[in-house]
């Protein structure tokens, strides 16, 4: 079945991407071959993976070999947290674009609202006695007009945000000459994200959620977390469209006009991840997974939180602590 799209700043961005947060060096070109190959159309990367120069030569190999052409596939990857000051984003997005072997993104986006200390670690720590934030603290704006500039050069055809909450996205949206095209943040059933996809809806700000799954390879370390692929309503309905637990997710995200960055490097899972486009959910389906949360408190489960940085005046999710 093809790929269907939403419309993302200037471009076209497939609905389903593959994710590549904690795929391995030597497994990742891979996955990103095998997936290029049976259909994906957008391939989701960040600097902090540190896997791109991997993903790189993959690139180069499938446009290289015509097994799909540069223009086809949407690329995003993202500007990490130590490269937040105005000099040094056109560094890091030209060190992104070198290991990837690409002469444009599709898409670049802020990974986190907060600074951290540029340096020789992308995690800088409060234990070696010093502080672990950018002492010049970037405004979002100077981080912001830093990205406006990489579209201006034609480095990047759009330019968006991740892990950022409404108000720091409105914030940007009043100085933004260039508007943001994509938010990308962590939805599923067990934390769907409603008001943040609601206020993007009204934006025209594209939707991408990461962890569609729940993140169930995380499961081991973390034994108290539930695994979203068990849970019942998901099961139910996945008998029901005779699909996997895991489609019906992903699903779930395209039916509420979002992308969705699934992760894996598993060559079965990988094509079967992208195998949603025969199938719909209906109402009484929809319904069923809104109510999913309910089960873990009355604003669901976040997993993703970067905590360690919660005292940083930038941190998004401080209404949650």
């Amino acid at each position: 079945m093809a790929q269907k799209s939403i419309s993302c700043g200037v471009s076209q961005m497939p609905v389903v991407g593959l994710g590549t947060w904690q795929s391995k060096k030597g497994e990742v070109g891979a996955a990103v071959e095998h997936a290029l190959r049976n259909g994906y159309r957008h391939i989701d990367c960040a600097m902090i993976y540190q896997n791109e120069e991997e993903i790189g030569e993959t690139f180069k190999k499938v446009f290289s070999e015509g097994i799909v052409k540069r223009e086809d596939v949407f690329i995003t990857s993202k500007l990490w947290c130590t490269y937040k000051r105005a000099e040094d984003v056109l560094k890091a997005c030209t060190k992104t674009l070198k290991d990837l072997q690409l002469e444009y993104l599709d898409l670049y986006l802020i990974h986190w609202p907060f600074s951290l200390r540029p340096g020789n670690t992308f995690f800088p720590s409060k234990s070696d006695g010093e502080n672990p934030y950018d002492g010049n603290n970037p405004s979002f704006k100077e981080t912001w007009n830093a990205l406006e500039k990489l579209v201006d050069q034609g480095k990047v055809k759009n330019i968006g945000l991740s892990n950022f909450n409404k108000d720091q996205i409105a914030e940007v949206l009043e100085f933004a000459r260039v508007k943001p095209a994509s938010l990308q943040v962590e939805s599923h059933p067990f934390f769907p994200n409603h008001d943040l996809l609601a206020f993007c809806k009204k934006n025209n700000i594209a939707f991408v959620s990461y962890r569609p799954l729940g993140n169930p390879g995380n499961l081991s370390k973390n034994p108290e977390l539930k695994n979203l692929l068990e849970d019942e309503n998901v099961k139910e309905i996945a008998v029901k469209h005779n699909k996997s637990p895991g489609q019906i997710l992903i699903r779930y995200q395209i039916e509420k006009g979002n992308a969705v960055i699934p992760k894996s490097v598993n060559a079965s899972r990988i094509k079967e991840n992208v195998n949603v486009f025969d199938f719909n959910l209906d109402a009484s389906d929809m319904a069923s997974l809104n109510s999913v949360y309910k089960k873990l408190g009355p604003k669901g489960c976040r997993l993703c939180w970067m905590s360690q940085y919660s005292d940083h005046e930038f941190y998004p999710f401080k209404d949650e602590l």
